[in-house]
C-alpha cells in the first residue's frame, strides 16, 4: 500500500502544479460573475433569465461569490449561464510528498519526545546523531500509513 500513497501523490502534484500560480492572482473586486457578466455587456436581469431565477437572485448570487458563501453547484450553473467552465481545485501550499513528509517527522517527534525523557531519567540518553538517525527511522515507519494525521502526543 505505501507505494500506492506515494504515486498518488506525485501524480496528483504532477496534475496541481499548474494550479499553483493562479493561487495568488487576485479575485476581481465584486467577484468573477459580475466581471464577466460586466465584461460581456449582459445585465442582471439577462443572466437571470439564462438561469431561470429571478433578477435579484443574481445581486444574491454576485454578494454570496464576494463573501465566498457560494455553493459550488450554484457556480457552476452561473458558469455555463455565461458560457464559462469552473474550474475547481485545492492547490496544495508545498508538494503533497512535502506535506507527508513534515507530518511523519512531527509524529515522530511527538513520540520520542516521550522515549527521550524516559532515557535522560535512566542516565540512558543518546547522542544528537543517533536521535537524528532515530528520528527518520520512526518518520519513516509512519510514512504512508493510516493514522498519519491523527494527532497524538507522546505515543508509545
Amino acid at each position: 500500500m505505501p507505494r500506492t500513497f506515494a504515486l498518488a501523490r506525485r501524480h496528483l502534484d504532477n496534475r496541481l502544479r499548474p494550479f499553483r500560480p493562479l493561487v495568488n492572482q487576485p479575485r476581481p473586486p465584486r467577484g468573477y460573475i459580475r466581471a464577466i457578466r460586466d465584461a460581456l455587456g449582459m445585465s442582471s436581469g439577462e443572466l437571470a433569465a439564462r438561469l431561470g431565477i429571478r433578477q435579484p437572485s443574481i445581486i444574491d448570487l454576485e454578494r454570496s461569490e464576494e463573501l465566498g458563501t457560494i455553493k459550488l453547484d450554484t457556480l457552476r450553473r452561473v458558469a455555463d449561464a455565461l458560457g464559462c467552465d469552473l474550474a475547481y481545485a485545492l492547490v496544495p501550499r508545498t508538494s503533497l510528498d512535502d506535506m507527508v513528509r513534515a507530518q511523519a517527522l512531527r509524529k515522530a517527534t511527538s513520540h520520542l519526545a516521550g522515549v527521550a525523557h524516559h532515557m535522560r531519567l535512566e542516565d540512558q540518553a543518546v547522542g544528537p546523531d543517533d536521535t537524528r538517525a532515530q528520528l527518520v527511522e520512526v518518520a519513516d515507519h509512519y510514512l504512508d500509513r493510516r493514522g498519519l494525521w491523527t494527532e497524538t502526543t507522546n505515543e508509545s
